[in-house]
């Protein structure tokens, strides 16, 4: 699941799992059996730690052209230099992120230390040190070298598991997920494996044989995603999920994924949840006038939501007017 922030996973699980407790979730990391660390597109994802030992080889080359994607600030710096003396200083003990930039700027004089950290973000397999804390993380958590005995970098089994979750989807679309360029290979060579279709632009999808697809009548709940969703970032082609004039909605102008509603399969409204010290209340915004039905269902579905993961008893849903255009 994506996690660039701490509580959005815990959003996110409630929103997917029947009886998820916000405790399953904080003890999991707390025992190691889930862990947070950069993957796909150099973004932080909760995994298990068996997953994030045999993803992270697949998602380096994606991670690498990340940070060669800083250009000119990268020209002269020796990346793999940087990621040797960041997994000596990370064997030594786990360091914030602010200390191991400060550390590595000693070490390589002359560089921008928030690029020689992300160097090390980038090049080195690491995750972040869980807590006690709410949502599972101190506000600026250690980093430790993560458990990775191998760097195979094949992507096949990557592709398989996003279209587990994903599928049908383009070639397109899972370079979009991953950050992997050039996946037109793997997936001519998964062919014979997986079942193929054509959309109604006919763009060929992919998927495993035997994935559930129901029909278009299938009735889809309403579901409240969380800020930077799996969801809303897993395809290039968002159309199916979101109309093209309503897409400028998903992102703030320092790019953060908002927080958003589905309703009949559909993203129709962002949310927020804005707190006092005795009340908290949850907004949602509408791209559009929603009808009684879809409003009321929405309604219930984010008091809910209140009710399982806010601890004040003065719980609120507002339904805000549609943005101007």
């Amino acid at each position: 699941m994506q996690a660039q922030e701490a509580r959005p996973p815990f959003i996110g699980l409630w929103s997917r799992l029947s009886g998820f407790g916000h405790d399953e979730l904080r003890d999991a990391l707390l025992r190691g059996e889930l862990v947070r660390g950069p993957l796909c597109r150099a973004t932080l994802h909760l995994t298990t730690a068996a997953d994030f030992a045999s993803l992270r080889g697949p998602c380096g080359p994606g991670l690498r052209r990340a940070l060669a994607g800083l250009g000119a600030r990268v020209a002269e710096l020796d990346a793999g230099a940087v990621a040797a003396t960041a997994s000596t200083l990370l064997r030594e003990r786990p360091r914030t992120a602010g200390e191991l930039r400060e550390l590595l700027a000693q070490a390589f004089p002359g560089h921008d230390p928030r690029v020689l950290g992300y160097a090390a973000r980038t090049h080195v397999p690491f995750v972040l040190v869980p807590s006690a804390d709410a949502f599972g993380f101190s506000r600026d958590p250690p980093w430790r070298l993560a458990d990775v005995e191998h760097d195979d970098e094949d992507p096949a089994a990557l592709v398989c598991r996003y279209l587990a979750a994903y599928g049908p989807a383009s070639v397109a679309d899972a370079q979009a997920w991953s950050g992997l360029a050039g996946l037109a290979a793997t997936f001519e060579t998964l062919r014979p494996q997986l079942a193929c279709f054509a959309d109604e632009h006919g763009r060929e999808l992919f998927d495993l044989p035997g994935a559930p697809r129901p029909p278009a009548s299938t009735p889809a709940p309403v579901r409240l995603l969380p800020e930077f969703d799996s969801v809303v970032l897993a395809h290039a082609d968002r159309t199916r999920l979101l109309a093209a004039e309503h897409r400028r909605h998903l992102t703030t102008k320092n790019l953060r994924v908002n927080a958003t509603v589905l309703h009949d399969g559909e993203i129709c409204a962002t949310w927020a949840v804005r707190r006092t010290a005795r009340s908290v209340t949850l907004e949602v915004t509408p791209f559009a006038p929603l009808p009684p039905d879809a409003a009321s269902e929405i309604e219930a579905e984010a008091f809910a939501l209140l009710e399982a993961n806010e601890a004040v008893a003065d719980r609120r849903v507002a339904l805000l007017d549609p943005p101007e255009r």
